[in-house]
């Protein structure tokens, strides 16, 4: 469960259309600002819960590590291994079988580390189940990973240069970005429901203790929903860029 920190996008300026810059601002930027927006309060809301959480004990005096172990036991996940991330991000590696948790998560007996830690046991368990969007989120990786470097050369340079076939493999490129954003939605949703559902039904919190932890988790989860809002947002604006692009001929 990764903290998201906003990708913003660099600013284009333009002069009666798109060719000159950096002269005037591109309207089309003014599209993203809703995701923009959204990304800043999700960030901030994850910093309050999480630092609220990361200060109050969880009732069964469990650290991260504890709960992981105990939770793979009780789940059959004997191939799992769960390791400390001195990197400070927590997620589920599903090519090594490895939960990671980032030390503030795995040595403490908190709230939020309770919280983040059942979060990723619920890839964990996903990944046992083949959970149908995950498998579709790991077989997209690839497919993002080549879209994210070449989307944006090939869009802008595809708009400055009039060559309408390399925007067309920019976009191309770009919208398997916008579709790996909403099939996450779903497995971090999924992942966040299992989490409560494991603790609860092993007694691992107590019942004043759900609303804290679904705060938790649903405060993470709301970056995941700006993500996907300004991959959207920008395939909206490239779209239009290439429009404008095409109206200048």
């Amino acid at each position: 469960m990764p903290v998201f920190k906003p990708a913003f996008i660099k600013m284009i300026f333009v002069k009666g259309g798109i060719d000159m810059f950096p002269f005037y601002f591109d309207p089309t930027f003014l599209i993203l600002l809703p995701a923009i927006l959204l990304a800043f309060y999700a960030q901030g809301k994850v910093k309050r819960v999480f630092e609220q959480y990361i200060k109050e004990q969880n009732t069964s005096g469990l650290t991260g590590m504890e709960i992981a172990e105990r939770l793979l036991t009780i789940y059959g996940l004997d191939d799992v291994k769960v390791k400390e991330n001195q990197h400070g991000s927590d997620y589920y590696n599903p090519k090594d079988k490895t939960v990671n948790l980032s030390s503030v998560v795995y040595r403490a007996s908190t709230i939020t580390s309770i919280g983040v830690t059942a979060h990723e046991i619920g890839h964990a368990l996903q990944h046992d189940e083949g959970y149908i969007f995950l498998n579709l989120r790991n077989a997209l990786v690839p497919v993002t990973k080549f879209g994210s470097m070449l989307a944006f050369p090939l869009l802008f340079l595809g708009i400055l240069l009039s060559l309408p076939q390399l925007v067309q493999i920019g976009i191309l490129a770009f919208t398997a970005i916008v579709v790996f954003q909403l099939i996450t939605l779903p497995v971090e949703f999924n992942a966040s429901k299992r989490a409560v559902m494991i603790l609860e039904t092993n007694g691992l919190i107590k019942p004043y203790e759900f609303k804290a932890v679904d705060s938790v988790l649903k405060a993470a989860a709301l970056t995941y929903v700006a993500a996907a809002l300004m991959a959207i947002s920008n395939l909206f604006r490239f779209f239009l860029l290439a429009g404008m692009g095409n109206n200048r001929k």
